[in-house]
């Protein structure tokens, strides 16, 4: 075997020879600051992001030529087979559906139904027993697979999607849980409660219609720190404008998230080793307990599966591994109605795991989730291919310094999907460009999305000597941007249907709705004025939008054919011109 790109950091700095060519083309490499983070990816990223050669092609190629020629030592496929049910898990002597079952008789319209049974716990219940539920009422059928939540308690979660009388049977490899019974009544949705979120066309609407704007936010490991913490960032959540919220399953290792966790997703410690045989219920229950403080705020959960930044060696649990734990997590959280999966924070960064592994283990999620929440995978480097079947919607990290949100229009037309930025640079500033853009230019970017059929991410990264920085941690905000994304959630909520589609454009990206609605967005450009041409045969209302100032000052008059908007040559203008429900009559305003 040789070194080659996807090879890891770590085991090039274990072999001399192949930590002195990396050390020729990024000189001081053991002590630079971002080694620790970065100990486990694929070298490319060492080289692409941090080495002398990544603009120069020719050096490059002689630095992949030399690792290639390096030997390295074969090591011996021990990857772990995957633990099949035991079919003899219970004797004979179990009498079938004897294990006591608990569940509500009635229930609303998509809230969690959840059934307990008090059932056996000898062995390792997370991988001897397979058990699943036929939900069925009129004919319409649904299954769902439990799971093991310790101390000998076993769960079924379904989320109900049509009213009526239900009924449920369930088929377990125990003699105990197999063939245990019940019903219950499904009545009308509660206030508030609208179901899942879906693709809906280049936008997002909820199960029962409801218009869903995703203006998410990133707090990545929020879950894995202190109460106090946690409260925080619940508080600071009921007065943001966010719908959507990007975090973690596994705590991560990386830039200012330094801290251990209580609370891990396995058995075990990290001083200790972990059983990934065996998961950690308390964890579950505190990440199922997490997530459902969001839905009270209205926030749905973007719950990310992997992420490349670890040092507990989560991002590399092997195949078998890899899909138990993906089929629990599923199984878990697949009832509550706020959860989308993004299969991973930077796929491409994860050496451990090729397209193949993706593949499958979004073939777990799928399999594993009735519901079918809405799915992604979120880009290092390399986009993955937006084009397959399961994935719901682009999830897309920024593509360059400074342009990210101005590809969102050419995005749509390429994929056919939603669009999401869930990272195009954070409000902050910290030593990477990533995290050091101002409050202003975050505002912008937002915009520049909005108005080309997308939605923008948030997130704030201001050095903190705490290391409690709110796209790491959560806690408090204060940044400039989250007032304004505000202002923009009430825009796009204002504008017909709640959604913004581009519209072929000129000097400056529009969006809208031919003759009906028009949003110009004049971006960092500062016109002094916009000579606008109206459709025929209405009249028209001109409003002039501060997008930084959040301020709306309307033209005192309609207008038809023509309209000239005197703007005062300032950034981050708009216009947005509305038909009055009249035709125009003679006294009207036209150019």
């Amino acid at each position: 075997m040789t070194f080659g790109r996807t090879s890891r950091v770590q085991e090039a700095l274990d072999h001399p020879e192949a930590r002195a060519v990396l050390e020729r083309a990024l000189p001081g490499l053991a002590d630079h600051p971002s080694l620790d983070m970065i100990r486990g990816l694929p070298i490319r990223v060492l080289i692409d992001r941090l080495a002398a050669t990544a603009d120069d092609e020719a050096k490059a190629a002689r630095l992949w030529e030399e690792l290639a020629a390096i030997e390295t030592p074969a090591t011996p496929d021990v990857e772990a087979p995957a633990i099949l049910p035991r079919s003899d898990y219970e004797s004979d002597l179990v009498v079938e559906g004897s294990a006591a079952t608990t569940f509500p008789r009635s229930a609303s319209k998509w809230s969690t139904f959840e059934i307990r049974i008090a059932g056996p716990s000898h062995g390792n219940p997370f991988t001897d027993v397979e058990l699943t539920a036929l939900f069925d009422t009129d004919g319409h059928t649904t299954e769902v697979d439990g799971f093991y939540d310790g101390d000998g308690q076993w769960v079924l979660r379904f989320l109900p999607e049509a009213t009526g009388r239900w009924s449920f049977r369930t088929t377990s490899t125990a003699r105990s849980l197999h063939a245990l019974t019940g019903e219950f009544e499904v009545s009308e949705a509660l206030a508030g409660d609208h179901g899942p979120v879906r693709a809906d066309g280049f936008h997002f609407a909820h199960a029962d219609g409801t218009r869903h704007t995703p203006l998410g936010t990133t707090a990545y490991a929020w879950i894995h720190q202190p109460a106090d913490v946690r409260a925080a960032t619940l508080r600071t959540l009921a007065s943001a404008p966010f719908t959507k919220l990007r975090m973690t399953v596994f705590p991560k290792g990386y830039l200012y998230n330094s801290n251990e966790p209580e609370l891990f997703p396995f058995a075990g410690d990290s001083t200790g080793g972990f059983d990934h045989t065996r998961f950690n219920p308390a964890f579950f229950r505190h990440l199922e307990a997490t997530i459902v403080e969001l839905g009270q705020l209205g926030i749905e959960a973007d719950v990310i599966l992997f992420h490349p930044y670890d040092r507990w060696g989560f991002a590399d649990l092997g195949r078998a591994a890899d899909d138990r734990y993906v089929q629990y997590v599923v199984r878990r959280l697949s009832a509550i109605p706020n959860v989308w999966w993004s299969m991973a924070n930077e796929y491409d960064l994860i050496a451990a795991k090729t397209e193949s592994d993706w593949e499958r283990l979004a073939a777990v999620v799928r399999a594993n989730d009735p519901v079918r929440h809405l799915q992604s995978i979120h880009n290092g480097l390399t986009f993955y291919d937006q084009s397959r079947e399961w994935i719901t919607h682009a999830s897309v990290q920024r593509t360059d310094t400074y342009r990210t949100a101005e590809n969102v229009d050419e995005w749509r037309r390429t994929w056919g999907k939603p669009v999401v930025v869930d990272e195009c640079g954070y409000e902050g500033n910290l030593e990477y460009s990533w995290g050091n853009i101002s409050g202003q230019e975050l505002t912008r970017r937002f915009w520049e999305g909005a108005v080309r059929g997308g939605y923008v991410g948030h997130g704030e990264t201001y050095y903190r000597d705490d290391e409690q920085i709110w796209w790491a941690k959560g806690g408090l905000l204060t940044g400039e941007s989250p007032a304004r994304i505000q202002f923009l959630r009430r825009i796009i909520e204002e504008a017909p249907g709640g959604v913004l589609e581009p519209l072929a454009r000129g000097d400056a990206p529009q969006a809208g709705i031919a003759g009906e609605f028009y949003l110009t967005y004049f971006g960092f450009n500062r016109p002094y004025f916009y000579d606008a041409t109206l459709p025929a045969g209405k009249e028209y209302r001109v409003d002039v939008i501060d997008t930084w100032n959040m301020t709306i000052d309307p033209l005192p008059a309609t207008y038809r054919d023509r309209v000239r908007v005197d703007l005062p040559s300032r950034e981050y203008l708009a216009v947005r011109v509305v038909a009055v429900d009249r035709p125009a009559e003679p006294g009207t305003h036209a150019a």
